[in-house]
C-alpha cells in the first residue's frame, strides 16, 4: 500500500494517535500519553487494526477495586476506626457509639469483633478504649494501606489472606473483569509512524467553505472507500412471511385469484365435503385439533347431497352430529369445497388459490410441526384437462427457483387420477417430493357444485418449498426468531 496515500487518508484522530504507535504498547499508554478519552483511542486503534495498521491483541484479567462502602470507608475511616474515635474520650454504651457514629446496627457489631480480636476494648456495659485501641486508632492499618492501592490486578496482590477478609464484608472491595488492548505495529505501520504528516488538512468540505471559496488552496483528506465497514441490517419481513407473499405473487402472475377463509371449520367442510369418510383414520384425535362446542350446518341440501354420496359409495350410516364438530383446518383445500360450492355455471372458468396455515396434531421435532403453511389451487374450467394440470405447477415451481419437475402416479383420497410432485435439487443431485395434485373425484364435485365439472386441484407443502432455498436443516426454525439467524437470511428471488 502506497503510505503516502494512506497518510493522507488518516481521521483526525488517527492522526493525534499515530505519534505514539512507536512508543506504546498499550490502549491505556496511548490514552495516558496523548491525554485522549480512551473511546477515541479505542476508535484509533480499531481503524488502524482493519487498515492493517497495526495488530491488536485483547487480554483479560482480574482487577480488585473498591467497593461502595469501600470508597466511603477510605474517605470517613474504617468502622472500628470510627468506633474507637467515639469512646476515646469517654466510655459509651453500642447504642451511643452507634448514635455517635451513625454507623448500622451490622457495622457495629462487625466493628466490635475486628476491635475484641486485637484488645482495643474493654468490654462492658460501657466500652472504653485500651491502649492498644489507641495505637490501632492512630496507625495506618492494612486495610487503609490495600485501599489505597486499588483498583490493583489481581495478580499484584501479595496479602491474599487479607483480600479473603476484605470480600466476606459487604461492599469493601470487589472483584471484576478488566479488558486490555496491546498492539504492535506491523511493518506498513513502521513506515507509517515516520512519515510526516500534513499540516493543516481539512477533514471535510463545507456549505460555507463552498460559499466564501475558503476551500480553494487547502488539501483534503483522502477517503478510503474500499475500508471495511460495520454491517448495517436494515428492516425486513421475516424469510417465512417474504416467502408466502413472492408465491402469491407467482400465482396472481399466473392469472388466479386468491381464496381465504377461516382456520376454524366444521368437520363437513374440513373432511365430509371432501368425499372423506366419517371413520377415516386422518379424522381421530391424533392427526386433527377438535374444538369445544358445535358448528351449525346451514345449507341443508348441500349437506343432504353429501350424505347420499357418503352412504351411496362407502357403505355406512353417515353422522350429521360428527359432521358438526369445529376443528382447525387440516388443510387449505376446505377452502377450495367452499368455493366450488358458491360457483354458478355462468362464473366458469375461474382459477382459484390460497396460501395458509393449517394445524395438525404432530409431536413436533426437526422434520414436524403441528402448524404449517400449504400452497392450494384449483381450476374450474369444463374443458380443463391432466395437462394442463401438469402444467400449470410446472410454471408455478419455476417461479420459486425450481427448473426440473417431474410426477409420479399416487393415491389421495378426493383426486383421481393423483399425482406426486418431485423437483430436482442440482446442488444435491436429487430428488424431493414437495406436494400431490390431481382432478377431483365426481363424487366430491356433482354434491358441491351440481355437476361433474373437471376440477384440477393440488396442495403443495410451502414449508418444504422453501428449506431448500433457504438452506433449513430443521423445521422448528422456521419460528424460533433467532436474530442472528434472521439478519443472514438472504432474500428471496
Amino acid at each position: 500500500m502506497n503510505v503516502k496515500v494512506l497518510a493522507e487518508g488518516l481521521h483526525p484522530l488517527e492522526r493525534k494517535v499515530l505519534p505514539y504507535l512507536d512508543k506504546c504498547k498499550s490502549l491505556k499508554d496511548v490514552q495516558n500519553k496523548s491525554g485522549l478519552k480512551e473511546i477515541e483511542v479505542s476508535r484509533a486503534l480499531q481503524w488502524f487494526e482493519n487498515k492493517g495498521v497495526v495488530e491488536v491483541k485483547k487480554h483479560n484479567f482480574e482487577v480488585v477495586e473498591l467497593g461502595s462502602n469501600g470508597k466511603k470507608y477510605l474517605m470517613d475511616g474504617l468502622p472500628e476506626k470510627q468506633f474507637l474515635k467515639a469512646i476515646e474520650k469517654e466510655p459509651l454504651s453500642l447504642e451511643e457509639v452507634a448514635a455517635k457514629t451513625g454507623l448500622s446496627r451490622q457495622e457495629v457489631n462487625i466493628s466490635l469483633g475486628t476491635l475484641k480480636r486485637n484488645s482495643a476494648v474493654i468490654l462492658g456495659k460501657k466500652l472504653k478504649i485500651t491502649p492498644t485501641g489507641k495505637k490501632f486508632l492512630h496507625s495506618e492499618l492494612p486495610e487503609e494501606e490495600f485501599f489505597k492501592k486499588l483498583p490493583l490486578e489481581m495478580g499484584k496482590v501479595h496479602d491474599k489472606k487479607l483480600l479473603k477478609d476484605l470480600l466476606k464484608r459487604k461492599e469493601l472491595v470487589n472483584i471484576s473483569i478488566a479488558k486490555e488492548r496491546f498492539f504492535t505495529l506491523t511493518s506498513l505501520g513502521r513506515r507509517l509512524s515516520k512519515t510526516k504528516l500534513t499540516k493543516g488538512m481539512v477533514d471535510s468540505l463545507t456549505p460555507a467553505m463552498l460559499r466564501n471559496g475558503t476551500w480553494k488552496g487547502k488539501k483534503f483528506r483522502r477517503f478510503d472507500v474500499e475500508i471495511n465497514v460495520p454491517k448495517i441490517y436494515p428492516g425486513k419481513r421475516h424469510f417465512v412471511n417474504e416467502a408466502k407473499s413472492h408465491a402469491k405473487q407467482v400465482w396472481l402472475d399466473m392469472g388466479f385469484k386468491e381464496m381465504r377463509g377461516e382456520i376454524i371449520n366444521s368437520s363437513f367442510w374440513n373432511f365430509d365435503a371432501l368425499f372423506v369418510p366419517q371413520d377415516h383414520p386422518a379424522r381421530e384425535m391424533q392427526d386433527t385439533f377438535f374444538l369445544k362446542g358445535e358448528s351449525k350446518l346451514k345449507d341443508k341440501k348441500l349437506v343432504e347431497k353429501v350424505r347420499k354420496e357418503h352412504e351411496k359409495n362407502w357403505k355406512y350410516n353417515w353422522s350429521e352430529e360428527i359432521a358438526k364438530k369445529p376443528v382447525l383446518r387440516t388443510h387449505t383445500t376446505v377452502l377450495s369445497a367452499k368455493i366450488l360450492a358458491k360457483l354458478k355455471e355462468e362464473d366458469l372458468p375461474v382459477k382459484y388459490f390460497s396460501i395458509g396455515r393449517n394445524y395438525r396434531n404432530e409431536a413436533v421435532d426437526w422434520s414436524h410441526l403441528f402448524e404449517f403453511n400449504q400452497a392450494e389451487g384449483i381450476i374450474v374450467d369444463p374443458n380443463a384437462n391432466f395437462k394442463q394440470l401438469l402444467g400449470n405447477l410446472k410454471q408455478f415451481f419455476k417461479g420459486m427457483g425450481y427448473d426440473k419437475v417431474r410426477f409420479r402416479p399416487a393415491y389421495f383420497p378426493y383426486t383421481e387420477p393423483s399425482v406426486e410432485v418431485d423437483v430436482y435439487l442440482e446442488e444435491k443431485k436429487t430428488w424431493i417430493e414437495l406436494g400431490g395434485a390431481g382432478i377431483f373425484r365426481p363424487e366430491m364435485v356433482v354434491p358441491l357444485l351440481g355437476k361433474d365439472i373437471p376440477v384440477l386441484a393440488w396442495g403443495l407443502g410451502l414449508g418444504r418449498i422453501i428449506t431448500q432455498y433457504y438452506d433449513i436443516k430443521d423445521l422448528r426454525d422456521f419460528y424460533k426468531n433467532d436474530i442472528k439467524q434472521l439478519r443472514g437470511m438472504k432474500a428471496l428471488i
